[in-house]
């Protein structure tokens, strides 16, 4: 096969792929970032502690992580097909890509948001913020960096996600992959295909990587920065009081 042949199959996978990763990751970030979060506000000491409800999700989310992926697309094939109204091609693909990447993404959002400083929280609680206001002003912040991290992760997860369901009809380079390279011995297209996974996975994790070191530099995470933003914040606060007394 020539490259005149391959570039248009090639240029057609490589959207395929970016279209699926990119609507599954908006997908995980959109359902695990709350998940996440919740797993850890109504864990034991949580600002919603509720240790039955803890353990239901937290069990859901294990089961769900637990599963291979392409077992995965196989049960959620009639889920798939209510959704969509098929089980073939990229858009189906993304139902179990996301179904898959949320409890992923989940686990990683609980990690980086236990690792917020407990100070922090109760900073913001003496001041009289409730919880909304811990997880929007405090929790979310403070492990900014760590949750782009967790994205990227998650998307170079998704990444190897997308190739295998290539293997069922879903597009994109892994169905590039198997249908020329393994099944019709185009060797030279297996390997551009494995060169081009290579090089968006070391991009999209030097980008990553990248983004969470500047954040880090300029204070996202716990830090003096952030406990003297609360401490400014709270003088007006303490000024008022005094006001009104």
């Amino acid at each position: 096969m020539t490259w005149s042949e391959m570039q248009p199959l090639l240029s057609q996978a490589c959207w395929d792929t970016l279209y699926m990763v990119g609507w599954s990751t908006l997908i995980a970030v959109v359902g695990g970032l709350p998940l996440g979060i919740l797993l850890v506000l109504t864990d034991r000491g949580g600002l919603l502690q509720n240790v039955a409800a803890n353990k239901v999700i937290g069990q859901i989310v294990n089961i769900a992580r637990s599963m291979p992926f392409i077992i995965l697309m196989v049960a959620l094939m009639n889920f798939t097909r209510t959704i969509t109204g098929t089980t073939i091609g990229r858009e189906a693909a993304i139902v179990p890509l996301a179904v898959g990447a949320i409890p992923f993404f989940a686990r990683l959002v609980e990690t980086a948001v236990r690792e917020v400083d407990g100070g922090l929280v109760e900073a913001v609680q003496s001041m009289g913020g409730n919880t909304w206001t811990v997880v929007r002003k405090v929790l979310v912040p403070e492990s900014l960096p760590s949750l782009i991290s967790s994205t990227t992760t998650t998307i170079v997860a998704l990444i190897g996600y997308s190739a295998m369901a290539g293997t069922v009809g879903a597009g994109g380079l892994g169905d590039i992959a198997i249908r020329y390279g393994y099944q019709r011995f185009e060797t030279q297209m297996m390997w551009i295909t494995v060169a081009i996974l290579a090089v968006a996975i070391s991009v999209i994790q030097f980008a990553g990587d990248y983004a969470a070191r500047s954040l880090h530099r300029r204070g996202g995470r716990s830090g003096p920065a952030p406990k003297l933003r609360l401490l400014k914040a709270a003088e007006p606060a303490a000024a008022d009081v005094s006001k009104a007394a």
